[in-house]
């Protein structure tokens, strides 16, 4: 019975505290974004140069991000597609749909997902699907940053970040980073290596270009 009502106890003053420091955040003063640092990235990373594929506004108004960038770029012989969405800390630091939601209510079906380490000496993780509509395959990794860290796959991972920032810097902002590119036949080991050693490139590329966010004057 002692223990019981120990373990009660612990549950209400953890749930009190969780309720003061909610309450704390939204006494916090708003925030001001400037995220035009991410627009700078470069239109030619190693051998591949870009070019601006603008949303439309109707995907725009469903994604809801603060800052969205999207490009294709070309090499001789390759294709990635690229798309950052950055969310600032007031829109909760996370997209509300993900990947596997846009590609599976677009159409594609999801053959395979697994999850992958860029580089085994570095902390980028990266989710990948195989996806397929019509016949037509692509290899597609994404993958979540903050200000802090990158290389964060989601859940509570994502989750605990966000928590950690907003306690410890008083700013919880993320983006989803999404690259994919064409299968072509079954060689999906070309595709593969073509996205990890993109993402290798791109990854330090967004860390010297995040945005910045102050209080709302």
């Amino acid at each position: 019975m002692k223990s019981s009502n120990a373990a009660t106890a612990v549950l209400i003053v953890f749930l009190l505290a969780i309720g003061g420091f909610a309450w704390s955040l939204q006494l916090q003063p708003a925030i001001a974004i400037d995220a035009s640092a991410l627009a700078t990235l470069p239109m030619r990373i190693d051998v591949y140069d870009a070019e601006e594929l603008p949303l439309e506004e109707t995907v725009e108004s469903i994604l809801r991000a603060d800052f969205n960038l999207q490009r294709a770029y070309f090499a001789p012989g390759s294709l990635v597609w690229l798309y950052v969405g950055y969310y600032g800390t007031t829109r909760g630091g996370r997209p509300e749909h993900t990947p596997r939601g846009c590609y599976t209510g677009a159409g594609w079906g999801i053959e395979s997902a697994r999850t992958l380490r860029v580089d085994p000496n570095g902390d980028l993780r990266v989710n990948e699907y195989l996806v397929e509509r019509s016949g037509e395959r692509q290899l597609v990794q994404f993958w979540y940053r903050s200000s802090r860290r990158t290389g964060i796959l989601g859940g509570w991972d994502q989750n605990l970040d966000r928590f950690v920032g907003r306690l410890t810097e008083g700013r919880a902002d993320g983006a989803l980073i999404r690259i994919s590119t064409p299968v072509i036949g079954d060689d999906e080991i070309s595709a593969r290596g073509r996205l990890l050693g993109f993402a290798n490139l791109l990854d330090p590329l967004l860390a010297e270009r995040w945005p910045t966010e102050s209080e709302a004057s």
